[in-house]
C-alpha cells in the first residue's frame, strides 16, 4: 500500500510540473535600436554587411513592412514603448538631456510594472531615456535589473558641437553611476553580456528582458571583434555587432531550453540620423529620416519570433506600431493593460501569429512632432498637413554633422501602397479621401491637441516634473 501510495505522489508531483509549466506565461525579450534606419539590416536590404542572425528572425518568424514608431525622436518614442501611448498623451516629447526637470510620471504604469504583477523577472540593459533623476529611472517604473546609460551616448563632453553643454557621460547600475566617460567600444558587449546573465538566472521563471541598444545612434563605437569586419565601414561594424548581439540570446534562449517558450520582437526607436552621412544609417526607399514624420522617420524594420507560434517566413503588411507592443505582451502575460486611462495601442497577436483575415487594429494613426500633428494615416492613404520640416543639404562625414535647411509641405496626400516614398500628391484627385483624413485630423486635435492650430487636447496626462 505504502508503496502504492508512494507511485501515486510521485505522479501526481509530475503532473503538477507539467502543469505548472504549461500554465507559466511566455518569456518576452524586446531589442530596441538607437536610430536603425528601415534598409538597415538584412531582412529590409542592407547592403555592405550581413546579419545572419536577424535573417533567421526573419526566417523563423514574421516581418513587418508597416511597423511605426510613435515618434521620430528618442525619448518620445521610449516613452511610447513603455506605456502604449502617444507621447503627446504621456507629456514625454523630444530627447530628455542630463538633468531633465521632466521625466516618466510615477502615476503611469509601464509595461514592466504590469508584467511584474504577473510573476515576471524584469530588466532593461541598455539606454533608458525617460528622465536620468532617480525618481525617474528604471527601478522605480517596474525593473528589477537597470544597466546602461541614461540617455544618448552623444550627450556626453566630446559632441562634436555642443560638448560644453553636457557633463561627463555616466554610466549607471541600479541607481548608482558606476563610472564616467566608459568605453563605449564595450557597450554592445556589456548590453549582451548582462542580458545573457539575466536569462541564466531567470530560466525558471517568465522574464522580461528589454535590451535597449545604444547603437548605431552617433558617435558609433565598435569592438575589436568587429572592428573593420564590414565593406560598409564603421556603421556597418556596429550593426554586425548588434547582430551578434541578438544571436547571442537567442543562443542562450536555446541553451536554457527556452526556445518555445519566449517571443523575441526586434525593432528600433526612429529611423537614421541623415546628418551624419557616412555614419548614419538608410531608410531605404522611405523619404527623409528621423526628426521628421515622413516615414523616413517613423517606419521602422521589426522582427518578431516566437518558435511554434508565429509561423515562419511570414510578412505583416498591415499598419503596427510600437504602442501596441505593450497591450500584445499584457495578453500574453495574462493581464491588460490599465483601465482607467486611455491606451492608444491595441493587440496585435492576431496578426503575430498570421490569423486569418487579420487586419490592423487601428482605424487611423497620428504624426505629430511634439505638440504639432504634422501627418494623418488611415488606410493606405497618409495626409500630411502644412508643416515646416527639416531636410538634409550636405550630409555630414566621419562623426562629423552635415546640414539641414527648413522647408514646407503644404496639404498634401499620398498612397502608400503605390508611393511608399511619398512622392507623388494625389489629393486633387481624391477630394473624399482628403476630406475624410482632415475629420480624423480634428478628432486628434481634440483628443491630444495641435500646437501648429492652438489647440490643447482634452485627454493629456502630465510627465513627471521636479520641483
Amino acid at each position: 500500500m505504502f508503496r502504492r501510495l508512494s507511485t501515486f505522489c510521485l505522479l501526481l508531483m509530475v503532473l503538477c510540473c507539467f502543469a505548472s509549466a504549461a500554465d507559466r506565461p511566455p518569456n518576452l525579450v524586446m531589442i530596441y535600436c538607437d536610430d536603425l534606419g528601415y534598409a538597415d539590416i538584412g531582412p529590409f536590404g542592407a547592403k555592405g554587411y550581413n546579419t545572419p542572425n536577424l535573417d533567421r528572425m526573419a526566417a523563423e518568424g514574421m516581418k513587418f513592412t508597416d511597423f511605426h514608431t510613435a515618434a521620430a525622436v528618442c525619448s518620445a518614442s521610449r516613452v511610447a514603448l513603455m506605456t502604449g501611448c502617444y507621447p503627446q498623451r504621456v507629456g514625454i516629447l523630444g530627447a530628455l538631456g542630463p538633468g531633465a526637470k521632466v521625466g516618466i510620471n510615477e502615476n503611469e504604469v509601464l509595461l514592466p510594472e504590469l508584467l511584474k504583477e504577473r510573476g515576471y523577472a524584469t530588466a532593461i540593459f541598455g539606454k533608458w531615456h525617460l528622465g536620468d533623476n532617480p525618481r525617474f529611472l528604471p527601478t522605480r517604473h517596474g525593473f528589477d535589473r537597470y544597466f546602461g546609460l541614461p540617455y544618448s551616448n552623444d550627450m556626453w563632453p566630446n559632441h562634436p558641437t555642443n560638448g560644453k553643454a553636457y557633463p561627463p557621460l555616466p554610466l549607471i547600475e541600479g541607481e548608482k553611476v558606476i563610472e564616467l566617460m566608459p568605453d563605449q567600444t564595450q557597450l554592445t558587449t556589456w548590453y549582451t553580456e548582462h542580458a545573457l546573465q539575466f536569462i541564466a538566472e531567470n530560466k525558471d521563471r517568465p522574464f522580461f528582458l528589454y535590451v535597449p541598444h545604444s547603437m548605431p545612434h552617433v558617435p558609433l563605437h565598435v569592438s575589436d571583434k568587429f572592428k573593420g569586419k564590414t565593406e560598409r565601414g564603421l556603421f556597418g561594424d556596429v550593426i554586425a555587432e548588434i547582430d551578434w548581439s541578438v544571436g547571442q540570446i537567442l543562443a542562450a534562449l536555446k541553451q536554457h531550453g527556452l526556445d518555445e517558450s519566449t517571443l523575441v520582437v526586434f525593432s528600433s526607436d526612429n529611423g537614421p540620423w541623415l546628418s551624419y552621412g557616412n555614419h548614419a544609417g538608410s531608410a531605404g526607399p522611405l523619404r527623409e529620416g528621423k526628426g521628421t514624420t515622413w516615414d523616413g522617420g517613423h517606419l521602422e524594420p521589426t522582427l518578431a519570433r516566437w518558435p511554434g507560434k508565429i509561423p515562419g517566413g511570414r510578412i505583416c503588411r498591415e499598419l503596427t506600431a510600437t504602442i501596441d507592443i505593450l497591450p500584445t505582451f499584457a495578453k500574453l502575460a495574462g493581464t491588460q493593460p490599465p483601465q482607467d486611462r486611455i491606451i492608444d495601442g491595441r493587440d496585435i497577436w492576431p496578426l503575430m501569429t498570421a490569423e486569418p483575415n487579420a487586419k490592423t487594429p487601428h482605424d487611423s494613426f497620428y504624426y505629430y512632432w511634439a505638440y504639432g500633428l504634422e501627418a494623418i494615416r488611415s488606410g493606405p492613404w497618409k495626409l500630411h498637413l502644412p508643416h515646416e520640416y527639416q531636410m538634409l543639404a550636405i550630409p555630414g562625414k566621419d562623426g562629423q554633422p552635415g546640414k539641414y535647411e527648413r522647408t514646407k509641405i503644404e496639404l498634401a496626400l499620398y498612397n502608400l501602397t503605390s508611393d511608399v516614398g511619398e512622392q507623388t500628391n494625389v489629393a486633387e484627385k481624391n477630394p473624399e479621401v482628403v476630406q475624410r483624413l482632415l475629420a480624423i485630423a480634428e478628432e486628434a486635435r481634440t483628443d491630444l491637441g495641435d500646437s501648429l492650430t492652438n489647440r490643447p487636447g482634452t485627454n493629456r496626462r502630465p510627465a513627471g516634473q521636479l520641483k
